[in-house]
């Protein structure tokens, strides 16, 4: 019988540890992007997610070898109904303190209430607004519950402080569209908590391989070495534990379209496992984590990539006033329902 072979590739990624349950199924978004489209916004919105379905689109990136021609492409539909503003609240940061609060306002009991006298100055400090936002379930239509998620999110757009405050004082106790915060064409970060799996072994876990037939007679053809020093084992070998229900972002996923009639993209009988779109809803180029229903927040790109930034600079960009650039025309939609991940 031969050996083994003495080395290879370690399997799965480091990056990723500690592979642990999510603290919660909203996640908390630990970046935020500098924007600068010369007036204020937010750089963030919370939807559910609804299912997957495919459309036909025209590409339209520089240098694709494709371009100009039709092609496939896996969509996902997010439902995301307007969001209330509850609160703002700004932070400061210091060298020696780090990040603290500053102060907040809260828009409950509805009545007018005057910033400047919760906040008495902003000169001096590095100051970051961000609004708290609120979810609307009853306006969903594939959720039964009714307890809004919360979500902070951070208020830029611009360099002008004056106008980002002024812009979150306007918006206190209102309601906000997806529309006024993404235009079709953009394109997002996705933030979401994954599938869970529970508890699973190594194989399944980091992808090791299995050991051969023969050996299962032993110790067992599912286990790995383990590597120690002194009492405990290293922590890079792959051990069974949580799989799944992790959070996770992924990076530069395109708007295809933004709609108020949710019943133009559902499919007959609706999504499986979610029901029918209702309200308003954002199609997303490609998969994103999380089963249906599960919330998902969507942030301005922290890294755009470069045929990104030429379609909006030969767009007119800054100067015409846009967020981004024209989004590829879409053929042809499908109204059959897929299984997500």
């Amino acid at each position: 019988m031969g050996a083994r072979k003495k080395s290879a590739p370690r399997r799965g990624s480091l990056g990723f540890s500690p592979r642990k349950r999510a603290s919660r199924i909203v996640p908390r978004v630990k970046t935020w992007p500098q924007v600068d489209i010369g007036k204020p916004i937010l750089l963030g919105f919370l939807g559910y997610k609804a299912g997957m379905t495919h459309a036909y689109i025209i590409e339209d990136r520089p240098g694709s070898p494709i371009k100009g021609q039709e092609i496939f492409v896996p969509t996902t539909i997010v439902e995301t109904p307007p969001v209330y503003v509850l609160g703002i609240r700004l932070y400061g940061y210091d060298p020696n303190r780090g990040r603290y609060t500053l102060g907040e306002a809260w828009a409950e009991p509805p009545q007018e209430l005057e910033l400047q006298r919760k906040i008495k100055t902003l000169g001096g400090f590095s100051v970051e607004i961000r609004a708290i936002i609120a979810s609307q379930p009853k306006l969903v239509g594939g959720l039964s519950k009714k307890k809004p998620d919360l979500l902070e999110v951070q208020v830029g757009g611009t360099s002008d402080k004056s106008k980002i405050f002024e812009y979150a004082a306007s918006i206190l106790g209102k309601t906000i569209s997806v529309s006024d915060v993404f235009a079709p064409g953009q394109i997002v970060d996705v933030i979401a908590v994954t599938r869970g799996k529970g508890f699973q072994g190594p194989v399944k876990r980091w992808g090791v391989k299995e050991l051969p037939r023969w050996h299962k007679h032993r110790k067992g053809s599912r286990r790995v070495g383990a590597r120690s020093h002194g009492r405990s084992t290293w922590w890079e070998i792959p051990q069974a534990g949580q799989t799944g229900y992790h959070r996770r972002t992924e990076y530069n996923k395109r708007i295809l379209a933004i709609g108020e009639n949710g019943y133009e993209v559902t499919p007959a009988g609706g999504f499986l496992h979610y029901g029918i779109v209702k309200s308003s809803y954002v199609m997303l180029q490609g998969s994103i984590p999380g089963i249906p229903k599960r919330p998902i927040v969507m942030r301005w790109p922290v890294r755009a990539p470069r045929w990104y930034l030429k379609m909006l600079e030969e767009a007119g960009g800054k100067e015409k006033g846009l967020i981004a650039p024209p989004p590829p025309k879409i053929t042809y939609v499908s109204l059959m329902s897929k299984q997500g991940n």
